[in-house]
């Protein structure tokens, strides 16, 4: 149930995280950390290509290289688009290099992750 509901969670995350990217964000709360903006991207996007990563798998049926490079990619140009658009479409965002190099080390971090999954085999003893 969850493989066929998979594609549906990934169009459902991205398009929040459209949303996210490119509304005016005045009353967030202060975290209290310098670079909790940077963490926030990170994170969104190691999500962003694990979902990828399984919809690739499920629905497309490829294998997990080609699901794993897909997902990667397809995160890192989605993070570029969206930075691009907040420059370019909002006079409240701007672009942020930084932004990009966090979501892309999280989409990075998230395909060393799904490919080190599949080779730890854990032993029943």
């Amino acid at each position: 149930m969850l493989k066929k509901l998979t594609p549906v969670i990934t169009i459902i995350y991205s398009l929040a995280l459209i949303t996210v990217s490119l509304i005016k964000l005045s009353d967030i709360p202060d975290i209290g950390v310098s670079f909790g903006d940077k963490i926030f991207h990170f994170l969104a996007y190691f999500v962003l290509t694990v979902l990828w990563f399984y919809t690739f798998s499920y629905t497309f049926k490829f294998k997990k290289k080609k699901a794993i490079v897909f997902a990667v990619v397809l995160s890192v140009l989605f993070g570029i688009i969206i930075e691009v658009l907040q420059d370019s479409i909002t006079i409240y965002r701007a672009l942020d290099v930084y932004d990009v190099v966090a979501n892309t080390l999280g989409a990075v971090f998230a395909s060393i992750l799904l490919w080190f999954k599949s080779s730890l085999h854990v032993k029943n003893t």
